[in-house]
């Protein structure tokens, strides 16, 4: 169960024998009620910037690239980035295609298509139909993949459609049988658009069946590995003609480098099309906890941690060092037994900060 943040704030001011705080009065606290709370988000930054790169702070994220622009920025709890695992692959042009959490950006095309809650969530097809609009490139090949279940059996099944319009079939008219796909079957096909705009429609001939996902990209654009380059690499060598803003030198980028405020990155050349994506991996950051019920992003296992630290700044501010040094070596003991327990669990040791963490705690241990 999640740690909120009015229990790691009470948990510090029970230890301090002061007046707790409630979901309601949680906004009107004072005094050091507010000092405590503060306290909190100060000890969960320094439990980021203390352990370092450890998988349990690692994401992955993506990025889509439009035409001519080379700049984009990191997400919001960006903290540092893997610079070995950006690589760059065909964009998903299907909206919601996963169909998580509704069927929105959907268009119904007959019947009544709805949303379920199976799997991870599924697009509902009883006698029904919908379509979604998408951007395609004339002459370019687009390959479709897409997942569907059906708990009967009948010699209908799925229509998939891709054509200039909703239900045209132009660039692709394909269907399988129910006998096909009770158990699930994943369709795998190309089609090559001739319009901008391209339909992809999808319909159940008369039984019921769930669409699990849909997605759409173009073929001919290759997954590969961005090469990370200097900032000054980049100045010297590559702005200059990035700059000249003239389209002829737009093209499939190839290098990646990061601005000195390591705010975002860059790419180069700037892109030519906007059917490109980047993806890559960074170290998360804590973003502030602010209502009484927000959860801390840290495990469960970090909450003694969070409040040692608190109660650290704590005796601090009400000039108890020596009450402050006990919370702190309780701190720190348990923060070097968290980076050891992470660093050989995971197998994690690519960051030297763990490795001399892990050779530091050895040592106090063998004293």
């Amino acid at each position: 169960m999640a740690t909120t943040y009015l229990t790691l704030t009470n948990s510090v001011l029970r230890e301090l024998n002061e007046t707790e705080l409630t979901s309601g009065t949680f906004s009107s606290s004072r005094g050091i009620q507010t000092a405590v709370k503060d306290f909190i988000n100060k000890s969960i930054h320094d439990i980021y910037n203390e352990t370092g790169e450890i998988p349990l702070l690692y994401a992955r994220t993506t990025q889509d690239l439009f035409v001519g622009d080379n700049e984009y920025d990191f997400p919001a709890d960006f903290r540092k980035a893997d610079m070995d695992s950006f690589s760059m692959g065909p964009k998903e042009l299907v909206t919601n295609g996963e169909f998580t959490s509704d069927i929105s950006n959907w268009t119904t095309g007959d019947g009544s298509p709805s949303h379920t809650t199976s799997g991870n969530g599924r697009l509902n097809l009883n006698d029904a139909a919908a379509y979604q609009a998408i951007s395609t490139t004339v002459n370019k090949q687009y390959r479709l993949q897409l997942r569907v279940l059906s708990p009967n059996s009948s010699s209908s099944g799925l229509i998939v459609r891709v054509g200039t319009s909703a239900g045209g079939t132009q660039n692709l008219d394909t269907t399988a049988a129910v006998t096909d796909f009770r158990a699930g079957k994943i369709i795998n096909k190309t089609f090559t658009a001739t319009a901008q705009t391209s339909f992809i429609y999808v319909e159940s001939d008369g039984v019921q069946l769930d669409v699990d996902y849909i997605r759409i990209s173009r073929n001919d654009i290759a997954n590969r590995k961005l090469s990370f380059i200097s900032y000054d690499n980049y100045l010297q060598s590559y702005k200059p003609t990035d700059d000249t803003n003239n389209s002829g030198n737009y093209a499939a980028p190839l290098r990646v480098y990061i601005l000195p405020n390591y705010t975002a990155f860059g790419v180069s050349p700037r892109p030519n099309i906007n059917e490109y994506t980047v993806s890559y991996n960074y170290y998360t950051t804590h973003t502030d906890l602010s209502a009484h019920g927000d959860n801390m992003s840290l495990p469960d296992r970090f909450r003694t941690l969070i409040v040692d630290r608190a109660k650290y700044y704590t005796y601090m501010l009400r000039s108890d060092p020596q009450h402050a040094q006990l919370a702190d070596r309780d701190f720190q003991r348990k923060l070097r037994l968290l980076k050891v327990d992470y660093a050989t669990k995971n197998d994690y040791m690519r960051s030297d900060t763990i490795a001399e963490s892990i050779a530091t705690n050895i040592g106090a241990r063998a004293n």
